[in-house]
């Protein structure tokens, strides 16, 4: 599993795609909240806070991270390199969980520059430092849980198929219904109970963690989301294998 994951990072950083991808996720996020005019900008909104970034980076994320995942398998398919790494001496979920963290790194190397927004908030507050500390750190490890799991799906999807454009498709679509979709279907009272459909839902449960407030049944939805997506590539694998 190592070997593969230092395999992907080295492929991401001998090319122009983990330099992309990080430069793409800071310019945006840095574009809304510290230049453009609106509801995002931190300088207009008056207060100490980076709610607006954990509101905005989701929605960067659903697309940047099915960028970095698309080649995953999908470029293996297609340069018919996956069934000679299949024959390898290493379990099919270790090669899964190779893939996955090597994604995963990358999309958490981007996150990292992120620490200059709370320290500029730092500066900037009045009185100096005056930031809720209990929800900023909620909100990052409640970002890394939905970053991890963006990942679990993008590798997913590219398991699926041998063309990047179909599993980067596929993966902010699914992405997309598990972080968005519950919650839309939840404003249809045909569904009976809208709580417990908005509560199988990824924003629910990023939000809950937002507010500072660890409790362990998000933690609980976020990694069993994880796995269950890791595990299905993992039959994937098996099934291209059989």
């Amino acid at each position: 599993m190592l070997a593969i994951l230092k395999k992907e990072i080295n492929t991401f950083f001998t090319s122009p795609i983990g330099y992309l991808v990080i430069a793409a996720f800071l310019l945006l996020s840095g574009l809304f909240l510290w230049i453009f005019k609106g509801e995002f900008n931190i300088l207009d909104n008056g207060f100490a806070d980076l709610s607006a970034f954990f509101l905005l980076s989701p929605w960067i994320l659903i697309f940047l991270i099915p960028a970095v995942t698309m080649r995953s398998f999908a470029d293996e398919k297609k340069q018919g390199t996956l069934e000679l790494l299949l024959t390898k001496p290493i379990s099919h979920l270790n090669i899964a969980l190779g893939k996955y963290f090597g994604a995963l790194v990358l999309i958490i190397i981007a996150l990292i520059p992120t620490l200059l927004y709370v320290f500029s908030l730092w500066t900037l507050g009045n009185p100096q430092g005056n930031l809720d500390t209990g929800s900023l750190m909620g909100s990052y490890i409640g970002l890394l849980f939905l970053v991890s799991t963006y990942t679990a799906i993008g590798v997913f999807a590219s398991s699926l198929t041998d063309n990047q454009i179909v599993a980067f498709i596929l993966a902010v679509f699914i992405c997309f219904f598990f972080y968005f979709g519950f919650e839309g279907l939840s404003n249809y009272n045909v569904f009976g109970d809208t709580l417990y459909i908005e509560k199988l839902g990824m924003e629910a449960h990023f939000k809950s963690m937002s507010r500072g407030v660890l409790d362990t049944r998000d933690m609980l939805y976020f990694l069993s989301l994880t796995a269950a997506f890791i595990l299905l590539t993992k039959f994937n694998l098996n099934k291209a294998n059989s």
